[in-house]
């Protein structure tokens, strides 16, 4: 595929000089800015354009937070419309006429049974605040600390978010198997691995001797993100929601990546039929600007005044974009689209495996999909998948695929325990066309990357 190069924006000295300091003035723990190195300056629905006059087709999507995509005119202009209002732009957690049209334009969007009882709680702007908020309101309610959590899970990087990720040490979280089809813990996938794993859930916390206090809450997500795109089987969820019931533990939905039409329906957990007692929202619910929030069930709301706050919880501008882009998928049936359109491109990128033995995977749910890449020369893996065993995950060929995406111009996002899960977060706003071109382009850079990988290059053509 050619790559076309518009006229640079800015002269190429510039925009490598932007570059080169921020790497001299930021901090070694920056992120997307390693692995994308490039300075947008212009941006509108699925389009980046950077400094060097190039344009990408954007599948990262500010990790989920873009439903609209960048800069969509309902979005700007309800930014506008406060602005050119007068109204304060900080209220701390005063009532106003924006919270209030967020407020309900959010409720009108829950599942009814939770909205009709629910309680909202603004939080600090990001989504790990939201989670903390989380763990304080159910330590409250039930004057217990202990939380369940699952392999693989990814709450956020505050110390309690942090403490129920998958990668914790020296917490007060018990850690439960997540069920996977390709890397079942059990060896066995399907069905039959997501029924073990909802039984070893029962058994050890009815286990007298298994070393469990009686917790607080479980907090899970609908589709496992950064954990590398694994949606929970929903038969499995709503086991989960009935030995949580049965036991009075609160139910804790993490859907700041998940929520807003992402995977096909509003929120993820509506797939199971699952009600949650609490909720933790954050992501495209600002329309883009920083908002995090936490609703649950009134009979959890037992905290004081003040238990949990923060300066920049009355974000104005964010809650006027947020109940703009809530409404925009609400009434445009965006949810639904994700749904037919993730589906469409699910089967493309399975179809490719075919050509592609280094596919070892492909799954999501809606507009939220992953590529697990493996070594097919190594032999199997050290777990088993439905279909047999699984080669081992192959994270260097990942990341020869992102940068291959790159120089096409198609940015995509890496995940997984590996890293080896090239992850695509298009827009909801994501047109036939374009849904066809991040196919096209990805086919096109693993293609590339295979060929340009020395063991496979030694071994000779693929399939």
């Amino acid at each position: 595929m050619a790559v076309t190069e518009p006229a640079p924006v800015v002269p190429p000295a510039a925009h490598e000089g932007i570059l080169r300091r921020q790497a001299l003035r930021e901090s070694a723990a920056r992120t997307y800015a390693r692995s994308l190195p490039i300075v947008p300056v212009r941006a509108r629905g699925m389009t980046i354009e950077g400094a060097d006059g190039r344009r990408y087709l954007d599948c990262l999507s500010g990790a989920g937070t873009l439903a609209l995509g960048h800069n969509h005119p309902v979005v700007l202009e309800a930014i506008r419309k406060v602005i050119d209002s007068g109204a304060p732009l900080h209220v701390l957690d005063l009532a106003t006429p924006v919270k209030d049209a967020f407020t309900t334009e959010l409720f009108a969007t829950l599942p009814p049974e939770l909205a009709d009882d629910a309680r909202i709680q603004f939080c600090g702007p990001a989504g790990t605040d939201a989670v903390e908020a989380a763990f304080k309101l159910v330590r409250a309610a039930t004057g217990r600390s202990e939380l369940l959590a699952f392999t693989g899970a990814y709450h956020g990087m505050t110390a309690g978010a942090l403490a129920a990720s998958g990668g914790a040490t020296d917490v007060r979280v018990t850690r439960l198997p997540f069920p996977h089809n390709y890397r079942c813990p059990f060896g066995t996938g399907g069905e039959r691995g997501a029924d073990l794993a909802a039984r070893w859930t029962e058994y050890l916390l009815d286990d007298p001797k298994g070393g469990v206090p009686d917790p607080a809450a479980m907090i899970v997500e609908p589709v496992q993100g950064e954990g590398g795109v694994n949606p929970a089987p929903d038969g499995w969820l709503r086991r989960m929601r009935e030995i949580t019931r049965d036991r009075s533990i609160a139910l804790i939905a993490d859907e700041v990546q998940t929520g807003v039409g992402r995977t096909g329906t509003f929120w993820a957990v509506e797939h199971s039929g699952v009600v949650p007692d609490v909720m933790v929202l954050s992501k495209a619910i600002g329309g883009s600007l920083p908002l995090a929030v936490i609703v649950y069930r009134s009979g959890l709301d037992l905290w004081q005044p003040g238990a949990h706050a923060g300066t920049f919880r009355g974000n104005q501008l964010a809650m006027a974009a947020g109940a703009a882009t809530l409404a925009y998928v609400r009434e445009n049936g965006l949810a639904e689209r994700a749904g037919t359109l993730g589906a469409r491109m699910l089967a493309r990128l399975q179809a490719l495996s075919a050509d592609h033995p280094s596919i070892g995977d492909v799954r999501g749910r809606g507009l939220m999909i992953g590529i697990e890449l493996v070594d097919p020369e190594a032999g199997p893996g050290d777990v088993t998948a439905e279909s047999g065993s699984a080669p081992p995950p192959d994270p260097v060929l990942a990341v020869a695929v992102q940068q291959e995406c790159l120089r096409r111009g198609l940015i995509v996002e890496l995940g997984g325990r590996h890293s080896a899960v090239v992850r695509l977060l298009p827009p909801l706003t994501l047109t036939d066309e374009q849904a066809t071109a991040v196919v096209d382009r990805l086919a096109d850079a693993l293609s590339a990357a295979e060929r340009s990988s020395p063991r496979r290059a030694a071994a000779g053509p693929t399939r």
